[in-house]
């Protein structure tokens, strides 16, 4: 049985993901560095952090120190909307992330791309084909 909407939404106030990584600096060096991700908690407030929350836009995720991690899957992937997944993806590609689909138009009426990111989780950019830079 699935649960009335009423219910779920006085229960879940804020959802996130959180994903484990073995290297947090190289996974911090991807979500800020490259897609522009700001760090809104980190745990311990000093020093060398073990977990950090970013915010993407207007969302947020959490990246954890794992010393056991577990292999990436497809069963999760981050989907993140840009004003052009091109120049997105160009930026990415520059910075050596594997590129898993160039970018193509979709019959639902979005641009999607994807990529890994260094642990290999699935990141699909998407960005709304209204919204699409004039020339392409």
């Amino acid at each position: 049985m699935v649960p009335k909407r009423a219910i779920l939404a006085s229960v879940i106030e804020r959802s996130f993901p959180i994903l484990g990584t073995p290297d947090l600096r190289r996974a911090l060096d991807f979500y800020v560095g490259l897609l522009g991700g700001v760090v809104s908690y980190q745990f311990p407030e000093k020093g060398t952090p073990r977990y950090v929350t970013l915010r993407l836009g207007s969302s947020s995720l959490g990246l954890g120190q794992s010393d056991s991690p577990g292999l990436a899957s497809e069963r999760f992937q981050l989907c993140a909307y840009t004003k052009d997944v091109d120049e997105t993806l160009a930026r990415l590609r520059t910075a050596g992330a594997p590129v898993l689909i160039e970018p193509a138009d979709q019959s639902w009426g979005e641009r999607m791309a994807r990529v890994a990111d260094p642990d290999g989780n699935y990141v699909t950019l998407f960005a709304d084909l209204s919204r699409r830079p004039i020339g392409r």
